[in-house]
């Protein structure tokens, strides 16, 4: 699979903008502010049907402007395929696939499998166990249309739940056999993340140790570690046990919406405990991991976008980096950088063939 080309149309700070791709590695040089970076988001939001940077939609609308597109091309099993996506201001975001609309966004992941590594990752160390909770359903749901529809589900009785509990607490009532009908529904759908999550972690956590110590060369031991309290009992139960606690709250405060990945060194959390170094190349295993998984359960070399990650390695993180490209364990690449002349030494060295774009 890889991308012919994309058009932009007041798409962020792009009023229109088109770009024809080599089928091996594609570099955005330039200053930074100039829209290296929004390129990239461009092909992420074609995958994801969202921006990987903001996501408030209407904001990836260029300033002054009411609507932005996204249209793009892309070879896939020796088809040529088109995949468009807009907005304008006031309506509904449109994601299509061939003039077709898309009526729930949800059928089209998987579809384009893409990894994005960026500087923007560390949220994966420093915000709170939402985050690595995405980035774990990202995964699973690129290759897994039940897992994705399972868990929208699950998000669409949690709200409800919580919508039931603000409003026993408003007019100071309660009633148990309704909250009953949502803790059995939760609980169906529960049981099956949970599991579903445990499968993958045990299949990743191995590819993710490889790549961390191929990177680092290093006799540290880091560890993925999966949280949950479905460890220790059903998920009816947990609920019915923290029912005063959420009816004094106004929300569901346990279950699997509150599960969490997290990332050790040595057994310690890596947030307050592991360095830059050891961060970033935890990081960069994490999305190479996520990029080798990807590959070996859908049979397609996912796109894999580097954003100003050169800045940002070491020489040995990035002869990993080529050595890999070389390998051809990659297939089509996309990197922002704002060195032209360091990528363009990086990209020679690889003895691929390439494009670069100066901004």
């Amino acid at each position: 699979m890889h991308l012919n080309k994309i058009s932009l149309f007041n798409y962020k700070n792009f009023s229109e903008a088109s770009f024809d791709f080599d089928i091996k590695i594609n570099c955005f040089v330039g200053k930074n502010g100039i829209g290296k970076t929004n390129v990239l988001d461009a092909i992420y939001h074609l995958a994801y049907g969202k921006s990987y940077f903001n996501p408030l939609a209407v904001q990836n609308i260029k300033h002054g402007e009411e609507f932005f597109v996204i249209d793009a091309e892309l070879e896939k099993n020796g088809r040529t395929e088109q995949i468009v996506c807009s907005l304008k201001k006031g309506q509904k975001k449109i994601l299509k696939r061939n003039g077709k609309a898309y009526d729930k966004f949800s059928d089209h992941i998987g579809f384009v499998p893409l990894v994005i590594i960026s500087p923007a990752d560390r949220d994966l160390i420093i915000e709170g166990s939402e985050t690595r909770r995405k980035f774990m359903d990202s995964v699973i749901s690129q290759l897994d249309s039940t897992y994705l529809h399972q868990l929208i589900q699950y998000q669409k009785i949690i709200a409800q739940r919580n919508a039931l509990l603000k409003y026993f607490a408003l007019n100071h009532v309660f009633d148990n056999d309704t909250l009953s009908i949502y803790n059995e529904q939760l609980d169906g759908f529960g049981k099956s993340i949970f599991e579903k999550r445990k499968d993958f972690l045990e299949q990743f956590i191995p590819i993710f140790n490889t790549h961390h110590q191929a990177i680092t060369g290093s006799e540290e031991t880091v560890q993925l570690v999966y949280e949950s309290h479905l460890y220790e009992k059903d998920l009816l139960t947990i609920l019915q046990e923290n029912i005063n606690k959420d009816r004094a709250l106004h929300y569901t405060s346990a279950g699997i919406h509150k599960d969490d990945l997290s990332f050790e060194i040595d057994s310690h959390p890596i947030k307050k405990f592991g360095s830059q170094g050891q961060q970033k190349s935890f990081l960069i295993a994490l999305k190479l991991a996520q990029f080798e998984f990807l590959k070996k359960q859908s049979g397609v070399k996912p796109l894999l976008l580097f954003d100003d990650i050169f800045d940002k390695l070491d020489e040995t993180r990035v002869s990993k980096i080529i050595e890999m490209v070389n390998s051809e364990t990659f297939g089509q690449l996309f990197i922002s950088d704002t060195h032209p002349e360091r990528t363009e030494a990086i990209v020679k060295s690889t003895h691929q063939s390439y494009k670069i774009f100066s901004l």
